[in-house]
């Protein structure tokens, strides 16, 4: 067994593919299928908090069972400036013939994707994936040039909710995880019950 970490530190390699959701007219199952990733460079900082929380159930005059519930995941993610295409992916937004971006209120519901990105580690660095995220739109915000320059960013709510299909919210590799499987990861969409795209 390798040397696990001992600290983790830094964040990049933040990808990202388009989800789509079908479900069984007959069977009423679900099936997620993924696009091809993309990157989004200029990561600054990821902040996600675990969603759902714990109850007690009491029996015989103690906790007889803890019930859990996971909701994902939530937080705030920044970037150094989101690309045009992840606007157009993202968050709806439509790029006309004159290289304009806009947005309408009329295309209000969120695209679903899967959510790629990298924290260092000082044994060996891990992947991680989110696999059913939505983001908030970024405000609009600008200042003056000072003396000496510190740039803004894009500041964007995420969302990582379970898979309707099978409940999956998050995975990550460790320090056992086969080269192939971690140098792929950016590329196929891993999914821990077969190793294959979704």
């Amino acid at each position: 067994m390798p040397d696990s970490n001992k600290i983790k530190f830094g964040l990049s390699d933040v990808h990202y593919a388009l989800a789509t959701e079908t479900q069984d007219p007959t069977t009423g199952a679900w099936t997620t299928t993924y696009g091809a990733f993309k990157a989004i460079p200029g990561a600054v900082n990821l902040s996600l908090n675990a969603e759902g929380e714990n109850s007690n159930f009491y029996a015989d005059d103690i906790i007889y069972v803890v019930l859990g519930s996971n909701q994902g995941y939530s937080g705030d993610a920044e970037f150094a400036l989101l690309p045009d295409y992840a606007e157009v992916d993202l968050l709806n937004r439509v790029i006309d013939d004159n290289g304009v971006i806009s947005e309408s209120a009329e295309n209000s519901i969120p695209p679903q994707f899967a959510l790629t990105f990298k924290i260092k580690g000082d044994k060996s660095d891990r992947r991680y994936i989110l696999y059913r995220c939505a983001l908030t739109r970024p405000a609009i915000s600008g200042s003056t040039k000072e003396q000496s320059i510190t740039p803004a960013t894009d500041s964007i709510t995420i969302t990582a909710t379970p898979r309707p299909d099978d409940g999956l919210t998050y995975a990550r590799t460790t320090e056992s995880t086969p080269k192939a499987v971690y140098d792929a990861w950016n590329t196929t969409v891993y999914v821990p019950e077969s190793g294959d795209e979704s």
